[in-house]
């Protein structure tokens, strides 16, 4: 840098432009623009870059970093990717914005010559210094929190809502149970809060539903703060319904089956009940109680009172048809018993443990009498009541009873029958009013149409059972496939010959298919699951239609609803062994327990099916009297177990029977199959035959081997050690034993499962039995009048036969609660009967001994 000295300095400050001045001197100075740069910047800073450009042409880089500056070289070296973020000053800006700001801004420079700019750049040193994700980082975060702010707020407000869903939720069905325990006006003052309470000392007021009510109902001892709920009702009319031969109909049946009736039949009545305004009061086993007039008065309780019981019975009769195909024989015989009164009652909700609205006061105990002296499938009604309908002009609904009623409490009462007239009767209705009117009446003589109606329903059920078991086996099938050691590949020879002495293909022991396990996840599923080809379901009612109808309905008791229930016991003992009360580890364990029943639904189909046919073409006499008669079929069998063979052959012969080729194949679809079929049909229906003696003697040795008294069966292996025995073992020997035992006694004793049932059922077949005894009396095929034996018979029949073999089911040990079942009814049966005997006997002779021609017997 070079700079003039003037003669004129002396006198102080000069210009630049000073026209009486001269120079005297030139002061020259030298200086690295890299010093004008440093300590600029702060420690750390880095990579500002600096040009340095003047109007001579020249241009000189540097790069500031921190406090020291470094030189780059000559010409505008600076990144052109920053170059639009320049800042460009000239030396004459620098000096003034330093003078403005009050610094010493160095001395003056010529701009007209070799005039300098300073431009700034940054560059990417400086940009990696600086540039961060911070700002980006932080708006995802201030996002974050913001989203997840708002999320907890969503979940607060939804666990909340939740909450009070749940808590209405649980008010509602509070209520609704409540409701439909009680009538709206109690549960209003069940919930009511006292008005000592409403003020705002009380915390009562604001408790839930359930906690005010559960504090009323559970308030065991008085207080004061909380009186009795109880009212008197002066106009009102109760009634009570029972279900006639409920008691027998449900001891042969299993407990499931017993509440599905009971909740198909009271849910309708409960409908009935909402759309005719009827109070439902309670349940009573299978007794419903009912009444009008309360809560809400109303003038016509009477009335609607008969409208409803009449409403129950038609829509009984119905539910009751058609719940026959699925809860089994005799469902559809089921009868209503109707009792109505009228009079004031006293009604409240009487606290303390299971709390409940009660009705209390003579009209409830008139009803009750009402009730138990009617007659099944008719209401029967009071005088009081019948004065209501009367006063309401419904005389004609009237017809009174023939002979005055005794009730207990009461003495002598006159009663009337109620008919409404005012309903068109359906054909439904009007066929179960035939067939009530039969039964009520008491005669001989059963209507055509009934038996065909029955019949159908036993068909229907007893394809039903078949039906559910042949899906068992297509899932089985379809689950494992082909049976281990089959290697039939052939189409089965079902026509191949069998000798006609069906005796001679009895085995001592069947061979059942061992567990597997593949079965197991399938077994327990729904058979409905399952679609059976239609041809299969038709040919299956067209053979079950066959074997109903070589049975003959002038047998008594060897008919077709015998072999329904026979069918009907063995179902339900083939279910407490599929469906044991013991819990198991594994299904391995419940195969063993059961001896393989369990796993292999066609030994569970061929005990049904045996059921089925076991008395086919029975001719309604014992075997000795065909041998005595020398008939052709007691020749053809040489005079042993003579109907039993009969059977099977015909039952056979039917099945092989070109139009049930599909069915045929869908309960066995291979050779082995079939023969073990052949074999467990074979064995079950010859076990039935306790008359002869080779077999009889044969039966008690098996089941000496497989459960004998003296030295008890070995456990079981586990499956560990059972892996070293083959299928052959006598392991697996000793299983298949056992289990043809099992088979054997299932169908022997449901064969006479009615004496080991309800004293009722027991009653209803040994009526029948003597019936057709009685019958083949008369008609000179019976040396000996059955009068004459048949109380003290009886009776060996329980000591020598029946309980001896109750108490065998009871020793196998597969049948859970029904072994027990089985054998205190028998127990009972015959202590009644010893009691009773007599008189039932003679009972049967007055009625059978007035009629020239024996008919079947009327189930009462």
């Amino acid at each position: 840098m070079l700079y003039p000295i003037l003669d004129t300095a002396s006198n102080g400050g000069i210009t630049i432009n000073e026209p009486n001045s001269n120079v005297v001197g030139i002061v020259a100075a030298s200086y690295f623009w890299r010093t004008f740069l440093e300590n600029i910047l702060p420690f750390g800073e880095r990579g500002v870059v600096v040009v340095f450009n003047n109007t001579c042409n020249q241009t000189f880089t540097y790069e500031i970093n921190g406090e020291k500056a470094k030189f780059l070289g000559s010409g505008d070296l600076h990144d052109i990717h920053f170059g639009y973020l320049n800042q460009t000053l000239t030396f004459e800006e620098i000096g003034l914005f330093s003078s403005l700001v009050g610094n010493y801004g160095g001395l003056p420079v010529d701009h007209e010559h070799c005039a300098y700019t300073v431009s700034c750049y940054p560059s990417q040193t400086m940009k990696d210094k600086h540039y961060t994700n911070n700002p980006t980082i932080f708006t995802i975060i201030a996002c974050c929190i913001f989203i997840f702010t708002a999320l907890v707020f969503m979940g607060y407000d939804k666990l909340v809502t939740m909450r009070q869903q749940k808590v209405m939720k649980a008010a509602i069905q509070s209520t609704a149970i409540v409701s439909s325990l009680f009538p709206a006006a109690i549960v209003d003052r069940m919930l009511a809060v006292p008005d000592d309470k409403k003020g705002g000392g009380g915390a009562s007021m604001f408790q839930p539903t359930k906690t005010r009510l559960r504090t009323f109902l559970n308030d065991g001892e008085p207080s004061e703060s909380s009186k009795p709920i109880a009212d008197l009702f002066t106009d009102t009319t109760v009634l009570f319904a029972d279900i006639a031969g409920f008691t027998a109909w449900s001891s042969v049946r299993e407990p499931s089956q017993v509440f599905t009736l009971l909740e198909t039949i009271y849910s309708a009545f409960d409908t009935i009940a909402a759309r005719r305004g009827v109070f439902k009061v309670e349940t009573i086993g299978d007794s419903y109680v009912a009444v009008t007039g309360l809560p809400d008065p109303r003038k016509d309780h009477a009335v609607c009172m008969v409208k409803f019981a009449r409403d129950c019975r038609t829509q009984f009769n119905v539910l009751c048809s058609i719940l026959e195909s699925s809860l089994g024989p005799e469902t559809g015989d089921l009868l209503l018993r109707i009792g109505i009164h009228s009079g004031p009652v006293t009604a409240g909700v009487l606290r303390g443990q299971k709390s409940r609205f009660q009705l209390f006061g003579d009209t409830v105990n008139t009803a009750a009498r009402m009730e138990s002296t009617g007659v099944v499938n008719k209401i029967q009604c009071s005088q009081a009541t019948a004065d209501l309908l009367t006063t309401f002009k419904k005389p004609h609904w009237l017809t009174p009873r023939d002979e005055m009623v005794e009730a207990k409490g009461k003495g002598m009462m006159s009663t009337f029958w109620v008919e409404p007239k005012s309903v068109a009767h359906s054909v439904t209705a009007g066929s179960t009013a035939t067939r009530s009117n039969s039964i009520a009446s008491g005669a001989d003589a059963m209507d055509t149409t009934r038996i065909s109606s029955q019949t159908e329903r036993l068909l229907n059920w007893n394809i039903d059972v078949l039906e559910r078991l042949l899906k068992k086996i297509v899932a089985r099938r379809s689950a494992i496939g082909k049976e281990k050691n089959d290697r039939s590949t052939s189409i089965i020879n079902w026509n191949r010959a069998h000798d006609k002495m069906v005796l001679n293909e009895v085995k001592e022991v069947i061979k059942l298919p061992e567990y597997n396990s593949k079965y197991n996840d399938i077994q327990n599923d729904d058979p409905d699951s399952i679609i059976l080809d239609n041809k299969i379901r038709i040919q299956l009612r067209e053979y079950v239609t066959a074997i109903a109808a070589t049975y003959s309905d002038a047998n008594p008791f060897h008919n077709f609803p015998h072999a329904s229930h026979v069918a009907m016991s063995v179902a339900k003992l083939l279910s407490r062994i599929v469906g044991p009360d013991q819990d198991f580890e594994s299904q391995q364990h419940l195969h063993d327990h059961t001896y393989g029943i369990t796993s292999d639904p066609l030994t569970q189909f061929a005990c049904v099916f045996s059921a089925l046919i076991h008395d086919v073409d029975h001719s309604g006499v014992p075997n000795s009297q065909l041998v005595k008669e020398d008939t052709e079929v007691s020749r053809v069998y040489k005079g042993r177990s003579v109907a039993e063979q009969n059977s099977i052959n015909i039952s056979w012969n039917i099945l092989i029977e070109p139009k049930y080729a599909d069915l045929r194949k869908a309960i066995c679809d291979s050779r082995q199959a079939e023969v073990r079929f052949r074999q467990l049909v074979v064995n079950a229906v010859c076990a039935t035959d306790i008359m002869d003696k080779d077999l009889k003697t044969a039966r008690n040795e098996r089941w000496e081997k497989a459960f004998s008294t003296i030295k008890p069966a070995q456990p079981i292996p586990s499956n560990a050690s059972r892996k070293s025995f083959g299928s052959s073992s006598p392991l697996q020997d000793r299983i298949n034993r056992k289990a043809t035992i099992v088979i054997e006694h299932i169908i022997q004793a449901s064969d006479v499962s009615h004496t080991m049932q309800h004293w009722h059922i027991y009653i209803k077949w040994n009526e029948r039995l003597f019936a057709e005894m009685y019958k083949a009396f008369i008609e000179g095929r019976a040396e000996k009048d059955p009068t004459d034996s048949w109380y003290k018979g009886e009776i060996g029949f329980f000591d020598f036969y029946i309980i001896p073999l109750a108490t065998k089911l009871n020793e196998c040990g597969v049948f859970g609660v029904s072994s027990d079942e089985y054998l205190n009814y028998a127990m009972m049966n015959r202590n009644e009967w010893e009691k009773k005997g007599e008189d039932v006997v003679e009972s049967y002779v007055k009625k059978y001994k007035q009629i020239e021609h024996v008919v079947t017997p009327v189930v009462e």
